[in-house]
């Protein structure tokens, strides 16, 4: 048996929210610029006719740019030695280090230039598992993103793996 890389108080946090919420309005430009950067020309992100006649109320966006338009901007003096940003929102692990572990999305509605949305993210899930190598710990942060008619129109479940 191993002793625990979770403390008491970090375990009891499971399903609070971490972040949020953050709400912005989908802008056509940048998200126009988003679907230029990862090279998806879809004319349903350029072309409103386009966009209607695909069945969208108007433009859409690229499925991911709804977790793009939520970042706040941070300094880069809040970086941390393993890559991520320093967060008043972190989980408090017996651990040396945090890796991404994976991200998993469910897209349920569409999101149209001009919508509200509104993200929020609580602590899914936090489990200590025994590898190969020893003890680590599985993190679920879990993103719930809505729009300004309440419907939830994506979520995505980002995995940590510390040790």
């Amino acid at each position: 048996m191993f002793s625990s890389l979770i403390p008491p108080e970090s375990l009891a946090r499971v399903g609070e929210i971490l972040a949020g919420p953050i709400t912005v309005r989908i802008d056509s430009r940048e998200a126009q610029r988003y679907a230029q950067a990862c090279g998806d020309l879809n004319p349903i992100y350029f072309d409103e006719k386009s966009a209607q006649a695909a069945g969208y109320r108007t433009l859409t966006i690229p499925p991911l740019f709804v977790t793009h338009a939520l970042v706040t901007p941070k300094p880069a003096s809040t970086l941390r030695v393993d890559g991520l940003y320093e967060d008043s929102t972190s989980v408090n692990l017996e651990v040396a280090r945090m890796m991404f572990g994976g991200e998993e999305w469910d897209f349920l509605e569409p999101v149209c230039v001009g919508d509200e949305i509104t993200g929020t993210t609580r602590l899914l899930d936090l489990d200590q598992k025994e590898g190969k190598k020893g003890p680590f710990v599985r993190l679920v942060r879990e993103t719930t993103f809505i729009n300004q008619d309440e419907e939830v129109v994506a979520r995505s479940r980002q995995i940590g793996i510390a040790r």
